[in-house]
C-alpha cells in the first residue's frame, strides 16, 4: 500500500469517526420526533421538543459547553424563533447535566415540554411561538 493510499484511508477513517457523533445525536432525536404526537413542527411544541432533546443528549454525552458552542453557531439571529431555540437549548443542556443515565433524558425532556407554554416568561420553562406562527413540517 502506498503512502498516499494510507493517508487517504486515515483521513477517511477520521471523517467517519467525526461524523458518527452528529449522526448519533440527529438519529436519536429524529427517531423520537417521528414518533411524537406534538404539534407545531416548526416554531411550536415539536420544535421545542426537538431542540431540547438534542441539547440534552449533547450535554449528557459531551458537555453543556458543546451545546453553547452549537447554539452560538446555529442560532445567531435575534428573531423570535432564534430566541426560542436558544432558551430551549439551554434548558435541554440543564436536563442533560442533571441526568444520571441516558434513559432519563427523553422522559425528562417530554415532561418539561408538557409544562411549556407560548412565549413563556420563566427562563427555565420551555417555550414556543403562538400557534399562528407554527409550520406543519416535521423537518427543519
Amino acid at each position: 500500500m502506498t503512502r498516499r493510499t494510507k493517508l487517504f484511508i486515515g483521513v477517511l477513517i477520521a471523517v467517519l469517526l467525526v461524523s458518527a457523533y452528529p449522526a448519533f445525536v440527529l438519529g436519536y432525536t429524529w427517531s423520537h420526533v417521528a414518533r411524537s404526537n406534538l404539534p407545531g413542527g416548526r416554531n411550536g411544541p415539536l420544535d421545542a421538543y426537538r431542540h431540547t432533546l438534542a441539547s440534552a443528549v449533547v450535554a449528557f454525552t459531551l458537555s453543556p459547553r458543546a451545546v453553547e458552542w452549537a447554539t452560538s453557531a446555529m442560532e445567531r439571529g435575534s428573531k423570535d424563533a432564534n430566541l426560542m431555540d436558544r432558551r430551549n437549548n439551554q434548558i435541554g443542556a440543564a436536563i442533560g447535566v442533571r441526568a444520571h443515565s441516558f434513559s432519563e433524558i427523553e422522559p425528562a425532556v417530554q415532561a418539561e415540554v408538557l409544562r411549556g407554554a407560548v412565549n413563556a416568561h420563566d427562563a427555565v420553562q420551555i417555550t414556543w411561538l403562538p400557534r399562528e406562527r407554527w409550520r406543519r413540517s416535521r423537518l427543519w
